[in-house]
C-alpha cells in the first residue's frame, strides 16, 4: 500500500497566490542622491537659521536703539544714549580710550577668573559635603540659600572696612555672587545618580570614595558644567560691582564705567558697557566648550534618544 502525497504540487492546484513581496533594491546612488541629501539640506537650513537668528535679534535691538535716540529723546539729550554709529567712532575707534578700556578689562578679567576658582573650589567641596550625609545638607544647604539671598550691596561696604578696597575686596564679592549656582548645581548632579548604579557598586562593595569618584562626579558633570557657565557670568558681575563701590587700588571696567557716567561721556560709557556683556558672553561660551569637552557628545545623544 503506497502512500498518497495529498500537498499541492503549484499554486495552480490550491488556487492560493503565493505572491512573496521583496523590498525594492536600493544602489548606492539612490541612497547619496535621494535618503543621504534630504538630511544634509536640512542640516544645512538649521545651521543657517541658527546663524540668521541672533542677526535678526540684533538688528531689532539695534532698531530700538534708534529710535530712542532719535525719537525719544530731544536733541539736547541725545548725548545720554548716542546711536551706534558715534559709540564706534568716538569710542571703539579711538585709540587712547580703547586703551584705557582694555587695561581695565584684563583687570577684570583677573579679578573675576580668581573668585570663579576658589567659588568653584569652595562649592564642590561644599556640595561633595552635602552629598553624603543628608544631615549634613540639612545642616549646611539653609546657609548656602541665605548666602545667595542677602543682598550683595549690602555686604559690600562691610568687605571693604574688613579687608580693605582692593584686589582682594574684589575677589570675596566676586566669590560670593558665584557660589551658589555652583553649589546647587553640583548637589543636583551628585544627588540625580540612577538608584539601579548605586544598589550595582553596592554588590561589588565600593566605599564611599570609589562610588564618588567613579559613579557620582561622572554622572554629575552635566549639572556641574551648568553651574560653571552660570557662575561664570556672575563672577564678572561681581569684578564689576566691586569696581564701581571700592574705587580703589588698579582700576578695572566697573570703576571705567563710573568715570565715563560722571563725565556724561556716553559713547565711551556705552562701549565701556558693551564690552562688559562681551567679556560675560565669552566666558559664558569658554565654559560651555569646557562642558563639552569634559562631558563629550554622548550626553546630548543620550537626552536626544531618551
Amino acid at each position: 500500500m503506497t502512500a498518497v502525497d495529498h500537498r499541492p504540487t503549484s499554486t495552480e492546484e490550491t488556487g492560493v497566490s503565493s505572491t512573496v513581496q521583496t523590498p525594492p533594491a536600493t544602489s548606492s546612488e539612490g541612497v547619496l542622491s535621494g535618503g543621504g541629501a534630504a538630511p544634509l539640506v536640512r542640516r544645512r537650513r538649521t545651521s543657517l537659521a541658527n546663524a540668521l537668528l541672533p542677526v535678526g535679534v540684533l538688528l531689532v535691538l539695534l532698531g530700538i536703539w534708534y529710535a530712542i535716540t532719535y525719537l525719544v529723546l530731544d536733541p539736547d539729550r541725545r548725548f545720554l544714549m548716542p546711536p551706534p554709529q558715534d559709540v564706534v567712532t568716538e569710542a571703539f575707534l579711538d585709540g587712547p580710550t580703547m586703551a584705557r578700556i582694555g587695561e581695565a578689562l584684563w583687570n577684570t578679567v583677573v579679578v573675576s577668573f580668581t573668585g570663579l576658582a576658589i567659588a568653584i573650589a569652595i562649592g564642590i567641596a561644599w556640595a561633595v559635603l552635602m552629598s553624603q550625609a543628608k544631615a549634613a545638607e540639612r545642616s549646611l544647604f539653609p546657609y548656602a540659600v541665605a548666602l545667595q539671598c542677602i543682598p550683595i550691596l549690602a555686604l559690600v561696604p562691610l568687605i571693604g572696612f574688613w579687608f580693605g578696597f582692593g584686589f582682594l575686596s574684589r575677589v570675596i564679592v566676586c566669590v560670593l555672587i558665584a557660589l551658589f549656582p555652583i553649589v546647587s548645581n553640583t548637589l543636583f548632579g551628585l544627588q540625580s545618580v540612577d538608584r539601579g548604579m548605586h544598589e550595582l557598586f553596592d554588590l561589588h562593595g565600593a566605599g564611599r570614595f570609589t562610588r564618588l569618584v567613579k559613579l557620582q562626579f561622572p554622572a554629575a558633570m552635566p549639572a556641574v558644567f551648568a553651574g560653571f557657565r552660570i557662575s561664570a557670568g556672575l563672577s564678572v558681575v561681581g569684578a564689576i560691582v566691586g569696581d564701581i563701590f571700592f574705587k580703589q587700588g588698579t582700576p578695572g571696567l566697573g570703576i571705567v564705567l563710573d568715570n565715563f557716567r560722571s563725565r556724561l561721556q556716553g559713547a565711551e560709557l556705552f562701549a565701556s558697557i558693551l564690552v562688559a556683556a562681551g567679556l560675560g558672553i565669552a566666558v559664558f561660551l569658554l565654559f560651555g566648550w569646557l562642558g563639552k569637552l569634559a562631558v563629550g557628545r554622548w550626553y546630548d545623544q543620550a537626552r536626544d534618544a531618551g
